[in-house]
């Protein structure tokens, strides 16, 4: 722990909270109670009956309850219905344990590596999943009993395999979603490994009907387990719940109370699972198939050529080496030749990113302007690597650096996000994770790219957020995301992406979902960090105040092309094409100017 500064602990005070949730809910601390109890007899069960569960007393058959020592009676063969049900206790505890981690292990696996990383594990994993739904669970079991002579707990293994489906089709649709969050970029920018990304933020935020899936497994792997030994399956010299609901309803004409025990226990139990997920799942949420890659990628070379199938379809695993080549002197920092990104849908292709070519010296403003669908934030995202599935890499190369960035692999691509290029957004707020402090997000990024302690990246966490103008950083360090403003959230922004001194800076829209005011102090902001830092900056933006205000350079893009470039003055004293024209006017001839001011020695030009 760094002297002076606090421990902020976030995710003890969620729990903590969780906690609270749940115990002001009557139903789910009877539930939780009624499992709890459960769980102990299930432990000390031996040593609390009293009296052995197959032992005998023909004196007491089908005695009523208070009766000769055996508290609930006895069964139709003199045996203590109270030792039995406390016996039968452990191998329903065992069959909800079994069954429900086998399934959850497998079938939550499986669902978020394949909703995550999609293409071929998705493709492997949907069809191996597909065939253990297909399979008869009932029919597997009776044979596993009858022909196999298998123990109950082998048996509810096996069924937790055959359930695993059950968890792998939520958990792949809801990481698919999950995966679309602006957040879960904004931590691959970062550079977060995938396993981290998919355990921290993926799995957390959809562990809610991962529970009550669970709870709701849990319940029916008891009911089933009491149905096979109902029937007869299983061995009779082992007290169960199922068997002993035979046996009453065998004896139900002389007996029928026999019948209640067993009964009663079932039903208090699954209840309690079904009911406590409820509760756990709303608590937690209180606080917080497509075609395979073959396929893909005959379709993607039918319509735009081998060389987009390659772009588009590289698996980094596969990839040994990556495209690098030493930087001439003098050579850009970032260089984007001939990229081309299109979309494919039922409806026809569509090119929204049409052959541009741009450079960004070390140190360079650049300026990458255009109205909204002009294909800005395609290109960016492209040098990120963050492109989504439907996307087609047609053609180009982007060079930062000395290597290539379409065609390298993810984990070396997920090495130089936060380190060696950065990234602002556009929304603030949407790309950070509600679930989470702002100061465990910037721990978290300042550690996976610099190896830090803890207690080191909390203490530069807290003095980027002091550099980029919070006014105070311990209290905004411990706030959920929900508890600041935007321009608050896009200082934080700022301060992730600049923490690790990246050579490129590339800021989307940075100022777009901001007031005026604070627009101005932002771009102040970025000015002071790129000259202290020396970086390279690529700025988009539909904005050419915010050009003029802060670049060198201005490309001028529209319908996916560039249609202008050149040093700001130039072009704002002659722009040379219409669409520039028009861009222009709509600032400089507007009485009340939106967004950033323009320069006066700009403007009078």
């Amino acid at each position: 722990m760094t002297a002076g500064l606090p421990e902020v602990a976030a995710a003890p005070g969620a729990r903590r909270r969780r906690v609270a949730t749940i115990l002001r809910n009557p139903l789910a601390v009877a539930s939780l109670v009624i499992l709890i109890a459960m769980i102990v007899v299930a432990v000390i069960g031996p040593w609390i009956q009293p009296n052995p569960p197959n032992a005998v007393q023909l004196q007491l058959t089908n005695a009523p309850p208070f009766t000769g020592g055996y508290l609930l009676g006895g069964d139709n063969t003199g045996r203590d219905i109270l030792s039995r049900l406390i016996a039968g206790t452990r191998g329903a505890a065992e069959a909800a344990l079994i069954l429900t981690v086998v399934a959850a292990a497998l079938g939550v696996t499986g669902g978020l590596v394949a909703g995550y990383f999609g293409k071929l594990f998705d493709s492997f994993g949907s069809w191996v999943f597909a065939v253990l739904m297909a399979c008869p669970g009932i029919v597997i079991l009776i044979a596993l009993y009858t022909v196999v002579g298998a123990s109950p707990n082998v048996a509810m293994a096996v069924l937790g395999v055959l359930s695993a489906p059950g968890f792998f089709w939520p958990v792949r649709t809801l990481t698919r979603t999950v995966r679309a969050e602006l957040y879960v970029d904004a931590a691959r920018v970062s550079g977060l490994p995938a396993w981290r990304i998919v355990g921290r933020h993926v799995f957390l935020t959809i562990r809610g009907p991962v529970i009550i899936l669970a709870a709701f497994l849990a319940g029916a792997a008891i009911s089933v387990q009491a149905a096979l030994q109902f029937l007869g399956l299983g061995n009779p010299a082992v007290p169960s719940w199922g068997g002993m609901l035979s046996d009453a309803f065998d004896n139900v004409y002389v007996a029928p109370v026999q019948l209640v025990w067993p009964g009663l226990a079932l039903g208090l139990v699954t209840a309690s699972f079904v009911l406590l997920g409820n509760a756990l799942r709303d608590a937690s949420q209180g606080t917080a198939v497509r075609q395979g890659t073959h396929g893909r990628r005959r379709e993607i070379k039918a319509l735009f050529g081998a060389q987009a199938a390659d772009l588009t379809l590289r698996t980094g695993s596969r990839r040994t080496t990556v495209p690098r080549k030493a930087a001439e002197p003098g050579a850009p920092l970032l260089r984007i030749d001939g990229l081309t990104v299109a979309y494919h849908s039922d409806n026809g292709a569509a090119t929204v990113v049409d052959g541009i070519s741009l450079e960004v010296a070390e140190g360079e403003v650049v300026g990458l302007v255009g109205e909204s669908g002009a294909g800005k934030t395609q290109a960016v995202f492209a040098t990120l690597g963050l492109l989504p599935e439907e996307a087609i890499v047609v053609g180009g190369s982007i060079w930062l650096d000395g290597a290539e960035l379409l065609r390298m692999p993810e984990k070396d691509l997920a090495r130089l996000r936060g380190a060696t290029m950065a990234y602002v957004p556009q929304e603030p707020m949407s790309n950070l994770d509600p679930s989470f402090t702002v100061g465990s997000q910037l721990v978290y990024g300042i550690r996976a790219q610099t190896g830090m302690r803890a207690g080191q990246a909390r203490e530069l966490a807290l003095s980027m957020l002091d550099r980029v103008g919070i006014t105070d950083p311990v209290r905004t360090f411990g706030c959920y995301p929900h508890q600041i403003s935007g321009g608050m959230a896009q200082r934080v922004l700022i301060a992730g992406a600049v923490a690790c001194k990246p050579r490129l800076l590339l800021a989307d829209e940075p100022t777009t979902s901001l007031d005026v005011t604070i627009q101005a102090e932002i771009l102040d902001l970025l000015r002071s960090l790129q000259k202290e830092g020396h970086m390279g900056m690529l700025i988009v933006t539909h904005n050419f105040g915010v050009v003029a205000d802060l670049c060198d350079r201005v490309l001028v893009m529209r319908s996916g092309k560039i249609v202008e470039e050149g040093p700001v003055t130039r072009v704002f004293r002659d722009p040379q094409h219409d669409y520039s024209k028009r861009l222009l006017g709509s600032i400089l001839d507007d009485a009340e100017p939106r967004g950033a001011v323009v320069p006066a020695e700009v403007a009078d030009a």
